[in-house]
């Protein structure tokens, strides 16, 4: 489908003077994400290139692109921040790459929402909703750099979880504005339930350009690091955190071979020790000490984030979800890759203590305490020593086949191969709508076959 010199001269005179590029540099920097955590994603995208760059300031600009790839048949990717880590934004087929980082208007902040465009950074509409006495409901460990509809078109769930849900449940998103991708683009406004249309989708079916996001009244957290001696008792303690009722917007249980790529935890998180970081209300700290004694831990650090960052500390948010696999990589590159792991209900710990036991040094645990269709449920994103696709996916039909885990698998581009397991029905429906051609990121949803293309 790659796009001919042709289309591309077409399109950039449809366009006119909306910003356009096809620097090879910028181009190369552009159709990346963070897919290199996987050895297998890195061979398979490796050679992928956008080839042209758009940065539309507008949503008029937007319709304007859509309208054109539309009638040149032009393959298109979105972009946000460029933070996933499954080549969600990755342009397999060429094309014209938009980034949509131009529309970062926050429009409306009131008490519990804040509708915005989808290229705002997530930590810029943290700030502006801070001044209200506000905070995000969730966001990711990328949260500096990563945008708002990047979150909602390729995430999940992330920091704050526990407390509300993963991002498809309840009302943490209500609203969203799509383009769709035709000739004569329209507007679409989903709505309530409608929005998990196209929540998740990889950005394959209409390109959001505002949003709306829950908000929470705004908590001065406690960020803690607790120690334990010995794993199972660190995810016992977290357990008992959430059964006792303490009010936690971060719970990550962290084995301490973790400890040597937190460098600047040193003194807080010692290699013989495994770790619990948290972000805890002020009011529940009394109980948390009191609880971590229970355990025979002792509470290492115990910082407000404006003290943890004039310590030059990192905050509890990157030292858990897949920020672990950051530090690792950063450290001994080519020697890991993860995993993405859910555990069966209720959860058992000793199945951790068994998945430990058959894995050994090959296998390096944390797990995250969420929520999701509003019940506790525990996650891993392990490290894996790299050892070839073979290995990687006879530990995976371990953890499925022999413990009962379900795995998030984050070596495959498909959303379904990658999380839901099965066809989405309901947003191929909406596919066949709001990108009738069948041109938005190519590649990354198996529902989508080319007899649905509109001629």
């Amino acid at each position: 489908m790659r796009a001919t010199a042709e289309q591309l001269a077409a399109f950039r005179k449809d366009i006119g003077s909306i910003p356009c590029h096809d620097d090879a540099g910028l181009l190369q920097t552009k159709s990346r994400d963070y897919y290199w955590y996987s050895p297998i994603l890195k061979e398979r995208l490796d050679h992928c290139l956008g080839q042209l760059l758009v940065r539309p300031q507008t949503e008029e600009e937007v319709r304007t692109i859509a309208e054109s790839v539309a009638r040149h048949r032009i393959p298109l990717t979105v972009r946000g921040g460029g933070t996933g880590n499954y080549g969600q934004c990755v342009p397999i087929d060429g094309g014209v790459i938009l980034e949509i980082t131009g529309l970062s208007a926050i429009r409306e902040i009131s008490d519990g929402r804040v509708i915005c465009g989808a290229g705002a950074r997530i930590g810029k509409v943290e700030n502006e909703v801070a001044r209200t006495g506000q905070m995000l409901t969730m966001f990711p460990s990328t949260k500096r750099i990563a945008t708002m509809g990047g979150f909602v078109a390729g995430g999940s769930g992330g920091i704050g979880s526990l407390r509300h849900g993963m991002l498809r449940d309840g009302g943490n998103i209500t609203y969203l504005r799509i383009v769709t991708v035709e000739k004569k683009p329209r507007i679409i406004e989903l709505r309530g339930k409608d929005i998990l249309k196209a929540q998740h989708a990889y950005g394959t079916n209409g390109i959001i350009t505002e949003m709306d996001y829950a908000l929470a009244p705004a908590t001065d957290w406690s960020h803690a690091i607790a120690l334990f001696d010995g794993y199972r008792t660190a995810l016992d303690f977290a357990v008992q955190v959430q059964d006792a009722g303490l009010d936690a917007y971060l719970l990550t249980v962290v084995e301490r071979g973790f400890a040597r790529f937190y460098r600047r935890l040193t003194d807080h998180f010692p290699g013989g020790r495994d770790a619990v970081f948290s972000m805890m209300a002020p009011d529940a700290m009394l109980e948390f000490r009191a609880c971590v004694e229970s355990f025979q831990g002792t509470v290492s650090l115990e910082k407000s984030l404006h003290e943890v960052e004039a310590a030059n500390l990192p905050p509890a948010w990157e030292c858990g979800w897949n920020h672990t696999t950051l530090q690792a990589l950063k450290l001994e590159p080519g020697i890991w890759s993860y995993l993405q792991v859910a555990y069966p209900r209720p959860f058992d710990p000793g199945l951790v203590v068994r998945q430990k036991e058959r894995y050994g040094d090959e296998v390096h645990f944390h797990h995250e305490m969420a929520r999701m269709d509003g019940a506790v449920q525990i996650f891993a994103l392990p490290l894996v020593r790299w050892r070839g696709r073979e290995r990687m996916y006879e530990i995976i039909h371990e953890m499925e086949e022999i413990d009962g885990c379900t795995i998030f698998d984050p070596h495959a581009i498909t959303i379904e191969d990658g999380g839901m397991k099965e066809i989405d029905t309901v947003q191929i429906e909406f596919k066949k709508e709001a990108d009738p051609h069948g041109l938005m990121n190519p590649g990354k949803t198996r529902g989508w076959l080319p007899e649905m293309e509109r001629a």
